[in-house]
Parts: C-alpha cells; sequence; structure tokens
C-alpha cells in the first residue's frame, strides 16, 4: 500500500478508517498527536486541520506521505477545508473521502461533502460507511492506482 496521511476534524472518522484499512478491530481512541499505524498510514489529530497554527506540522508531516487522504463526515454541520487546501501538501496526490454515510440518509448532503471536497482540491472522492458496503475496497483501489506526481 502507499503510505497515506488521513487529515480531517475531530471526530470523522481517521482513525476508524485507518483501523478499516488495515483490517484491525474498531476501536475508537482520541488521536493526541501525529501517529503512524503499520507502516503506510498517518493518523492525524483533528486539531491539527481545525487550528491553522498547527498546519506546519502537516505540511512537514505530508512530505512522507504518498498520497494525502483529507476526510469529511456526511453528518458534520461545518466545512474546516480552505479552497485549494491541497496546495500545502507540496503537489502530493489528494482524495477526498466522505465518512459515515451510513448515517446520513440525505444525498443533498453528501454531495455537498463532494463538492467542500473537490474546492479542496481532492482530485476525486469516494464515499464510505461502516456498513461494509464494498466502498472500503473501492478506496483501497484508488489509493494504489493514483498517479504520482512528479
Amino acid at each position: 500500500m502507499k503510505k497515506i496521511m488521513m487529515v480531517g476534524k475531530v471526530g470523522c472518522g481517521k482513525t476508524t478508517l485507518s483501523q478499516r484499512l488495515m483490517g484491525e478491530k474498531i476501536c475508537y481512541k482520541k488521536t493526541q498527536s501525529i501517529e503512524v499505524l503499520g507502516t503506510d498510514i498517518v493518523d492525524t489529530p483533528g486539531e491539527y486541520l481545525e487550528r491553522k497554527s498547527f498546519y506546519n506540522a502537516l505540511i512537514v508531516t505530508a512530505a512522507e506521505a504518498d498520497v494525502i487522504l483529507l476526510l469529511l463526515a456526511a453528518d458534520d454541520e461545518q466545512n474546516a477545508f480552505s479552497p485549494r487546501m491541497n496546495s500545502l501538501f507540496c503537489g502530493k496526490p489528494v482524495i477526498g473521502v466522505i465518512t459515515k454515510t451510513d448515517l446520513c440518509g440525505d444525498p443533498e448532503k453528501i454531495r455537498l461533502c463532494q463538492e467542500i471536497l473537490q474546492m479542496a482540491g481532492a482530485a476525486e472522492t469516494y464515499s464510505v460507511g461502516l456498513n461494509g458496503d464494498g466502498s472500503l475496497e473501492i478506496l483501497r483501489n484508488a489509493i494504489e492506482n493514483i498517479e504520482m506526481q512528479v
């Protein structure tokens, strides 16, 4: 698997998605600092996105990643992503991931999340829920097949 870095607000599902990608049992824990899970996943605290004073930590951490995942929960009422946020990550490919889609029954909210992630610079967006509908495998394939920028 390519080395990925996950960026999103507190509670958007970064740790849960990391555990699912690694095939681990889902066990919620608050991420307090940047954590490397296995050898391929970098989980960042939500506060690093929510407070611009922590953007430097995201920029430095992104240098070691192959792909950046911007995560946005479908049930979130506030957007924390700036337009063209992808420019912070030195040309790394950026994929948008809409999480908690199984908790959101409103297709309009999911469409809005997609729009927000595209404005933030995600080249592609994917939706995932905890219901195991196959969307995780689609995301995993997208990560593996994304073209690396030189």
